[in-house]
């Protein structure tokens, strides 16, 4: 059972500034539609925190490891222009963001000039006829959404 949730609180309580991403979806069960809170990528909780804080984060329980890349020893960092593409696309994107793990070849970069992700840059993909736009998050992979193909600009 995954407990981000919990995580999330106790990393709270603790002053630790972190970010559990999450979205509103609507599922469907045999006998009713529910609107509910899911996590995006289960089992990570991106965190802030200065070298000399690393270990008070692993002190919480159910808290494993940090992310590593292959290959390295140090916790991946992820820039800030990356992480606020990310948080940006879950919080104004009315479509479920999905994670795409592994390598996609990347499209061509686009900005969004229409809708609620107005500003938004990235990478326009297909995904047979319906073009995703990507937020590159180079530890993880892409954050996609689906939009209106009028909805994006080349970026020259």
């Amino acid at each position: 059972m995954h407990h981000e949730r919990r995580i999330r609180d106790r990393l709270n309580v603790m002053g630790v500034e972190n970010f559990l991403p999450v979205q509103k979806v609507v599922r469907q069960w045999s006998d009713r539609r529910k609107a509910i809170e899911s996590v995006v990528i289960p089992m990570i909780i991106f965190v802030r925190v200065s070298r000399e804080e690393r270990n008070r984060v692993l002190e919480v329980p159910a808290v494993q490891h940090y992310l590593v890349l292959p290959g390295e020893r140090q916790p991946a960092v992820i820039p800030d222009e990356q992480m606020d593409n990310f948080r940006f696309m879950l919080d104004s994107s009315e479509d479920e963001v999905r994670i795409i793990n592994g390598l996609l070849t990347p499209g061509e970069r686009v900005r969004v000039i229409k809708g609620s992700l107005k500003g938004l840059e990235g990478e326009l993909l297909k995904n047979g006829d319906k073009p995703r736009i990507a937020v590159r998050i180079v530890q993880l992979g892409y954050a996609t959404v689906e939009l209106n193909a009028s909805f994006v600009e080349k970026i020259s």
